[in-house]
């Protein structure tokens, strides 16, 4: 059999932090063009039976494994350093779990009978690049971080390394899974491509990709970053945690047959999955903040507030959702306007580019056919600089520093630049990154770029260190299938 390559992007949650916890309440995902890898193949020198996985932009991120199907399903880790990896222990066990339900431990047994070989490396915006730059005594700016190479060695241990809030364990685990059903042929490659309504294959993918990363946290979370890692861009309502107690509650679960709960037809997966997309000539720019945040306490907190000031919570959460509701309308509205008249809106951009966007409806001649769209891109400002507004509440009437001080200072500095619609701290908040939504104009000169603003603001700020990063939203429908030649860096990074 040849090699297998799957791939899942990364997320950020730019409305609907917390509220998702709910499923009452939906939330704006935005899958990015930074991606995790995985390579599944074959070893010829090896035990049948036995699998190897590496990460090698880590040290000493090499696990070996050994896989019993003696109709008990269960794999059993034998790993050959001190520290065992959770998230990889639990995706091979039950990706090949259930591989032996749907086609038996004999067809299992055939594909690992020389043992496979996992690499699993991501994009370098996954992990903050600012030691490396530095190293290249370069400066932070997007062109720096296109010099270097891809799948860059993170020079430290998978424990001690500064992540960038991309959602790097949903990426990995869903790649993972995905590479393992689709190598142990219990969904067809095709299950990948490009369709409008999700595949059988991509369903299963996603339930238990979403068992898997629960198991691996110890904890049943809102699921948004495993199913922006699936299916890409969305808003997205989260399924009821009771689907997966009865995994997540059983202590045999290697002897649980997990087909029952992961299945596509288990009418207990009521997450919605609605198609959404950010405006034409609108670009998402992110950046990773030097301070981190610790997201399960500040989760914890909130709604810990919540439990105490249930009406107070109540009407604040639903204020928030009707302005996150109003932004993903607003969205879908600018990208009517733009299919209206695709050469008016562009021209539209390219002047609001050059404005900041308290000045965007105060020009009497703006040309009739613009009004509305100019309209609908100051609401767009309206609702974010709202919303943030709303989230500084949350987080002052919880003690939880949802947009920290610090944030706050640095957003406004980025609403004051021409061109940039609205910005945030993503999904829980808290120090280590920020969200902008910038006009990108397609024919303008690169210093009037509102990019190129804010880079130089970034580069030029002294309240917090702050580094660009390269991803940008993916038009692509999440997990797809990979050639290995294709993806510049690949076959290099796993050969190191």
């Amino acid at each position: 059999m040849n090699s297998t390559v799957v791939s899942s992007p990364g997320k950020v949650l730019v409305a609907g932090g917390y509220l998702i916890l709910d499923p009452a309440f939906s939330g704006v995902v935005v899958s990015t063009s930074s991606r995790f890898y995985t390579v599944v193949q074959p070893r010829t020198t090896a035990q049948p039976n036995t699998i190897q996985v590496r990460s090698p932009q880590f040290a000493n991120a090499t696990w070996n494994y050994s896989v019993s199907l003696d109709g008990e399903r269960a794999v059993n880790a034998l790993p050959e350093n001190a520290s065992q990896n959770k998230f990889v222990h639990l995706a091979l066990k039950s990706a090949i779990s259930l591989a032996a339900e749907l086609k038996g431990v004999s067809a299992v047994s055939a594909t690992l009978a020389s043992g496979l070989d996992i690499g699993i490396v991501g994009d370098n915006d996954f992990y903050s690049q600012r030691a490396k730059l530095a190293s290249l005594n370069l400066p932070r700016t997007l062109q720096s971080l296109s010099q270097i190479p891809p799948f860059c060695p993170t020079d430290g241990s998978l424990s001690n390394v500064h992540k960038t809030g991309l959602g790097s364990s949903a990426a990995l685990i869903t790649s993972l899974v995905s590479a393992l059903l689709v190598h142990l042929e219990v969904i067809p490659k095709a299950a990948f491509a490009e369709t409008e309504i999700p595949t059988e294959g991509r369903l299963l993918a996603h339930n238990l990709a979403q068992y898997v990363h629960c198991l691996a946290q110890g904890k049943v979370g809102s699921g948004f970053d495993v199913a922006a890692a699936v299916f890409g861009s969305h808003l997205y309502t989260r399924f009821s945690p009771a689907v997966l107690e009865a995994l997540m509650n059983d202590d045999s679960a290697s002897t649980t047959s997990l087909l029952p709960t992961v299945s596509p037809s288990n009418p207990g997966w009521d997450y919605r999955i609605e198609p959404f997309v950010l405006p034409p000539l609108v670009r998402i720019m992110l950046a990773d903040v030097d301070a981190g945040s610790d997201t399960p306490s500040l989760v914890g907190k909130v709604l810990q507030w919540r439990k105490q000031d249930p009406d107070r919570a109540r009407g604040l959460w639903t204020a928030i959702d009707q302005e996150n509701q109003s932004l993903a309308s607003n969205f879908a509205h600018l990208t009517k306007l733009h299919d209206k008249d695709p050469e008016v809106y562009g021209a539209a951009v390219k002047y609001l580019s050059t404005l900041q966007p308290v000045q965007w409806l105060a020009n009497p001649w703006t040309p009739p056919e613009e009004v509305d769209i100019t309209a609908a891109f100051f609401e767009a400002h309206r609702i974010t600089q709202s919303i943030r507004t709303k989230m500084r509440e949350m987080g002052e009437l919880s003690g939880v520093p949802i947009e920290p001080t610090e944030q706050t200072d640095l957003l406004d500095a980025c609403m004051s630049q021409a061109g940039v619609i609205g910005g945030g701290v993503p999904g829980a908040g808290g120090y280590d990154a920020v969200w902008l939504l910038l006009c990108d104009p397609v024919d303008c000169s690169p210093d009037q770029r509102p990019t190129e603003r804010v880079e130089r603001l970034w580069g030029e700020y002294s309240k917090l260190n702050v580094s660009p990063l390269s991803a940008i939203q993916s038009k692509e429908r999440g997990t797809r299938i990979e050639n290995l030649d294709e993806v510049p860096g690949l076959q290099a990074a796993l050969s190191t």
